[in-house]
């Protein structure tokens, strides 16, 4: 009989004092949701700033599509005229030609992938750009020779 005593009175004492110690004043309960709120807030910009609207991605598919599109009429002209008879152009002109369309493919790959996957915004279209440019002025400066 005492031994049950004591354990009931253990256990109560235990449960009150976890009771008491687990509550929290309202002045944290309150510090505690403006956290989880402002953590929210700064999580909802995050994302917002990760992936692009429908209307941007929409615009600047468009965009690329047709930079694209134009890269591969270049090349279409550049394939014509080394393949023009009476004009002998360098088998490095013909190598150059085929890394610029592989380039070319290989951008509007990304694009595709990057529509099914909607990754970091902000960095895939950086570096998109950089890429399609950096391809449009090879493409400008191809029979160029800077030697």
């Amino acid at each position: 009989m005492k031994k049950t005593a004591i354990t009931l009175f253990a256990a109560t004492l235990l449960v009150a004092g976890s009771i008491i110690t687990s509550c929290k004043s309202p002045a944290q309960k309150e510090e505690a949701a403006q956290q989880d709120l402002i953590e929210a807030q700064n999580d909802a910009e995050v994302e917002s700033q990760k992936v692009a609207t429908a209307e941007e991605w929409a615009s600047f598919k468009i965009e690329a599509d047709a930079k694209i599109k134009s890269n591969d009429a270049r090349i279409a002209e550049l394939t014509i005229k080394l393949n023009k008879p009476g004009v002998i152009l360098d088998p490095l002109y013909k190598k150059r030609i085929q890394v610029l369309e592989q380039q070319n493919k290989d951008l509007k790959a990304r694009l595709d992938v990057y529509e099914e996957n909607n990754s970091d915004w902000e960095t895939f279209k950086r570096e998109f750009n950089h890429d399609m440019d950096k391809l449009g002025q090879a493409l400008k400066d191809f029979t160029i020779d800077n030697k």
